[in-house]
C-alpha cells in the first residue's frame, strides 16, 4: 500500500474537500484526484461522498481514516523515538474513560501508573462504555475506567476489577440555596435537578427510585452525557446534582458549591476493567493495589 496515497486521503478527510487538501500539501487537485482513485481501486471501495461544494466520508472512508490517523500517529511516534533515542521510549499505557465518570477521580486513579517506575506515556480516551468496551476486546486500549460493572447483555470477554465504593453527596450552588432552603432533604422538593442521561450512568434509575422512596417531587432541569458540563451547570445555580462525596471537597473548591448532604443508601462503585482475568500489565496493577490508598480509604 502506497503512504503517499494514504497521506492524499488524509489530508482531504481533514479540510473536506481536493483543493483544500492540495493548497495544504502543496500540489494540484488533478494530483490528489489521482492518487485518491488509484486508492479507492486498490481497496475496492468508494471513499468519499459529494456534500455540497466539498466532500464526505463513506463509511468505507471513515473506517480507512481511524487506521491512518494510527498510521500516522504511530509515524510521528517513530520520528520521536528515533531522535530521542531507543532507549528513552516511554510505555505506552491507552485508557478508555467512560463519559460519566468524574474528571477528578480519573485523574486520581491514573496517578499511581504515572509515578510509578519507568517513563510512561498515558493516553485518554472518553466514550461511552459500549465503544470503550469493543476496543478493549481487540486491545486497542489497556483498561477501561467505569462507574459501573460490564453490562450484563455485552457479549465481550473482559473482566471487572472493583476499584472501591462511595456514598453519593448532594450539592448546590448559593443562589440556588437562597431560593430552596430548609434542610436536606427536603429542600429537594419541586426543586430543579441535574441528571446523567441513561446512557451515562447507571446511577440515575437508584436515584430516582431513592427520591420516590423519599417523596420528593422534583423537576428534571438538565441530562448530561459528560459529568464535568454538568458540574459546571450545577455551578451556575441551574440545579442540585449529585456526585460522590470521595471527592467533595475538590468539587465544592472547583465549582463553588456546598455539599448540603449524603445519601448512605445510595452506593456509586468505581471498576477497572481489563481483557485479562489475572492484571499483568504493570500500570494497571498500580491503579488497581492503590486506589483504596489514594481515593477510597
Amino acid at each position: 500500500m502506497n503512504y503517499k496515497h494514504l497521506q492524499y486521503f488524509h489530508a482531504v478527510a481533514e479540510e473536506g474537500s481536493v483543493h483544500a487538501a492540495a493548497r495544504r500539501l502543496n500540489v494540484t487537485p488533478q494530483t490528489i484526484s489521482g492518487q485518491l482513485r488509484l486508492l479507492e481501486d486498490q481497496l475496492g471501495n468508494q471513499l468519499f461522498a459529494k456534500a455540497g461544494r466539498g466532500l464526505e466520508l463513506t463509511d468505507a472512508g471513515r473506517v480507512v481514516l481511524d487506521y491512518t490517523r494510527e498510521m500516522f500517529r504511530l509515524g510521528d511516534e517513530l520520528q520521536e523515538v528515533m531522535h530521542q533515542g531507543t532507549a528513552e521510549r516511554p510505555a505506552e499505557f491507552r485508557v478508555g474513560i467512560v463519559d460519566a465518570l468524574p474528571k477528578s477521580i480519573a485523574h486520581r486513579l491514573l496517578t499511581p501508573a504515572l509515578t510509578g517506575p519507568g517513563r510512561m506515556r498515558i493516553i485518554c480516551h472518553e466514550e461511552q462504555m459500549p465503544v470503550l468496551l469493543g476496543e478493549l476486546a481487540v486491545h486497542r486500549l489497556d483498561l477501561v475506567l467505569a462507574d459501573s460493572p460490564i453490562p450484563s447483555g455485552m457479549n465481550v470477554r473482559c473482566f471487572n476489577h472493583l476499584l472501591g465504593r462511595s456514598p453519593l453527596a448532594c450539592f448546590a450552588a448559593p443562589s440556588l440555596l437562597q431560593e430552596y432552603p430548609g434542610s436536606f432533604p427536603a429542600c429537594l422538593h419541586d426543586a430543579p435537578l441535574l441528571l446523567p442521561t441513561d446512557n451515562a450512568s447507571g446511577l440515575r434509575t437508584e436515584l430516582l427510585s431513592w427520591l420516590n422512596r423519599m417523596q420528593l417531587s422534583v423537576r428534571i432541569s438538565g441530562e448530561f452525557d459528560d459529568s464535568a458540563l454538568l458540574q459546571a451547570f450545577g455551578s451556575e445555580g441551574h440545579g442540585f446534582f449529585f456526585a460522590p462525596s470521595a471527592i467533595r471537597d475538590e468539587i465544592c473548591h472547583q465549582f463553588g458549591v456546598h455539599c448540603i448532604g449524603e445519601v448512605e443508601d445510595l452506593v456509586q462503585e468505581f471498576y477497572a476493567i481489563s481483557a485479562e482475568r489475572k492484571i499483568s500489565h504493570q500500570a494497571v496493577r498500580e491503579i488497581t493495589d492503590k486506589a483504596t490508598d489514594t481515593l477510597f480509604s
